[in-house]
């Protein structure tokens, strides 16, 4: 088994870390880079900071934050939030990060994603994919307007965007593979229904999506026990990912990574 990561993630607003529930009721948190300095100590493997309202609010992620960050901390680390062009990309990486997250335009112009993995390298991209459990009668399908998934199934999970607040009726699994075959060298998932509710990731989809990725799949949304990091390694996921037990400091990075170590998981201690 190779070495699993575990991954605190920053949601950013205006400039601050932010925490709530199903992308929503969202509560300050403090500094991101000082979170990040702590994190770095704490033995974080990598850390993800995803500026939320970027997109919605017509923003581009500003660079300057992984300008800062880069200096304070040594450990690869993640931007994404309001990502739309290469010049966007190429300011972030050039200012520090080491990987971008794409989300909406992903969907929107998925020949970014294939231009970017060839200019920057696929280990350098990743899909931030946020997806709900739909039924089929609740599904608002924008198909026509997005044409290259037009022939796309609609099952289980659909993927919404804009930080969780546009449904675009696109089938989850069906647009990972997309992505995967574009040249996308990371994926992380991020379920809307069990966001900040501590309850545990979604396993279902994970294992969903797992068998159908052969690049590396990052679990997100819903770690609220030790357990619950266990499962989403076993349900597929090569890294998991958290925010509130971090932030509220439920769980230290150090206890995890002993637990997961006692169950067998290879980690980095």
């Amino acid at each position: 088994m190779l070495t699993k990561r575990i991954i605190p993630c920053l949601d950013i607003k205006d400039g601050r870390v932010v925490k709530g529930v199903s992308f929503a009721n969202l509560q300050d948190a403090g500094d991101p880079v000082e979170l990040a300095k702590f994190y770095e100590k704490e033995g974080a493997d990598e850390l993800v900071f995803l500026d939320i309202t970027a997109t919605s609010d017509k923003r581009k992620t500003v660079a300057d934050l992984a300008s800062k960050v880069a200096k304070e901390i040594s450990i690869p680390f993640t931007i994404g939030g309001g990502i739309k062009t290469i010049d966007d990309i190429k300011n972030i990486l050039k200012a520090g990060a080491d990987k971008v997250s794409i989300e909406s335009v992903a969907v929107l112009n998925p020949n970014l994603i294939s231009e970017a993995s060839k200019y920057f390298g696929s280990q350098a991209i990743v899909i931030s994919a946020s997806a709900k459990r739909t039924q089929n009668s609740e599904l608002r399908s924008q198909k026509d307007e997005i044409p290259a998934f037009a022939g796309m199934t609609e099952e289980q999970w659909t993927v919404w965007i804009k930080g969780g607040r546009e449904n675009t009726g696109i089938d989850l699994i069906e647009f990972l593979k997309e992505m995967q075959e574009s040249g996308a060298g990371e994926i992380l998932l991020n379920s809307i229904d069990e966001d900040g509710r501590n309850q545990g990731y979604d396993l279902e989809m994970l294992k969903a999506v797992s068998e159908v990725l052969n690049i590396p799949l990052i679990a997100s949304s819903g770690a609220g026990e030790l357990e619950h990091f266990y499962d989403g390694i076993m349900a597929g996921s090569d890294a998991v990912l958290a925010a509130s037990v971090f932030h509220t400091k439920k769980f230290r990075i150090s206890e995890i990574k002993e637990y997961l170590k006692g169950k067998g998981v290879d980690v980095r201690i």
